[in-house]
């Protein structure tokens, strides 16, 4: 009898520890685990991340963090730690976050346009990937690929076509670029190639005009008379003699892109630069800025016009004033001058 009460004793023991074990398994395992009040929160976990990253980003959202260690230690997840963007719902247990972790990499949708130059492009993509500015523009200027892929650092610009695309946070900076290269074979259609070729020039040329036109001009309903008229010029051998080249010359002559320029002078069109179109005949070597889609159409779908000259229009700002001939031109820039004094921008 003794010994029977002695095994019935040991036998709850066991039961009890049992159940205690299986409760806690369940609550580390099963239990809500957040510790925010939003509908989800997101980490970013690097390429190079150990478990020690994770779990210091992890930290303020959760309530317990040694119940979710030791469900990652049970689950592996410690030893194999995957890059990327994750959510965590509010509300999910060790469980669910871990099985987020290591699967459900969350797609972000990047964006950019307007770029005025490669370094400046490198510093608006590493604001939303992973991979940093100077590995970025480190593999925008790679001799090998530019050579490989047809461009050289004057075009290298031009292969990178402004829209929204989707990527994944932890991208590299060279499978961004590779991806951009996709992107602008994708862009260059058998359409946009054949209008090209049917106005005489190639795509990189039409992203070097686009990029004057888009800086000539920002209403977008103008960008085709703006392109016809330089058309115009380069058919018949004129100089462009396009301002905003004379801007980006100046800027690329003294190292600073971000210089301001309201006015150029006439001291300005004696620079000697390839993008001095003041002084060198046809298209610079390529973009001086990033245009955007509307600008590369408007060069591919240029107006047919007789203009040959335009200057800013005073009574009607954002837009311009065309002429046909030099004699017009000038009663309009007599007009844009002095509008110019008026307003004392001298530079």
């Amino acid at each position: 009898m003794y010994i029977r009460k002695i095994l019935v004793a040991i036998a709850l023991l066991g039961a009890i520890v049992g159940f205690v074990f299986v409760y806690y398994v369940y609550n580390a395992v099963f239990s809500p685990n957040t510790a925010f009040q939003n509908e989800e929160a997101y980490v970013y976990i690097k390429s190079d991340a150990g478990f020690n990253d994770v779990k210091e980003q992890l930290d303020p959202l959760l309530e317990n963090m040694a119940t979710f260690e030791k469900v990652a230690t049970q689950k592996g997840y410690t030893a194999n730690i995957k890059a990327g963007k994750y959510a965590i719902k509010k509300g999910m247990n060790n469980n669910e976050i871990i099985n987020s972790l290591r699967s459900k990499n969350v797609p972000i949708s990047l964006s950019f346009n307007n770029q005025e130059s490669l370094t400046k492009l490198a510093g608006r993509i590493a604001t939303q990937i992973e991979a940093d500015s100077v590995s970025l523009y480190t593999s925008f200027t790679d001799s090998s690929f530019l050579s490989s892929s047809n461009f050289n650092e004057d075009t290298a610009l031009a292969m990178y076509v402004p829209n929204s695309y989707e990527f994944f946070w932890n991208t590299s900076a060279d499978s961004f670029r590779d991806r951009m290269l996709k992107e602008y074979n994708r862009f260059w259609n058998e359409t946009r190639l054949k209008r090209a070729e049917a106005i005489g020039l190639s795509p990189l040329e039409v992203v070097t005009l686009a990029s004057i036109v888009h800086k000539e001009t920002a209403m977008v309903d103008e960008r085709p008379r703006v392109a016809g008229v330089y058309m115009n010029r380069l058919n018949r051998n004129m100089l462009l003699q396009a301002d905003p080249t004379i801007i980006y010359a100046i800027r690329k002559h003294t190292g600073d892109e971000d210089k301001v320029i309201k006015r150029v002078l006439y001291k300005d069109l004696e620079l000697d630069s390839p993008y001095n179109t003041y002084k060198y005949a046809g298209l610079p070597p390529g973009p001086i800025a990033m245009p955007d889609i509307s600008a590369i159409d408007a060069v591919l779908n240029y107006e047919k016009n007789d203009y040959l000259y335009f200057v800013a229009n005073v009574k009607d700002f954002g837009y311009h004033k065309f002429a046909k001939t030099l004699s017009q031109h000038n009663a309009n820039k007599q007009e844009y001058v002095k509008w110019l004094n008026s307003q004392a921008i001298k530079r």
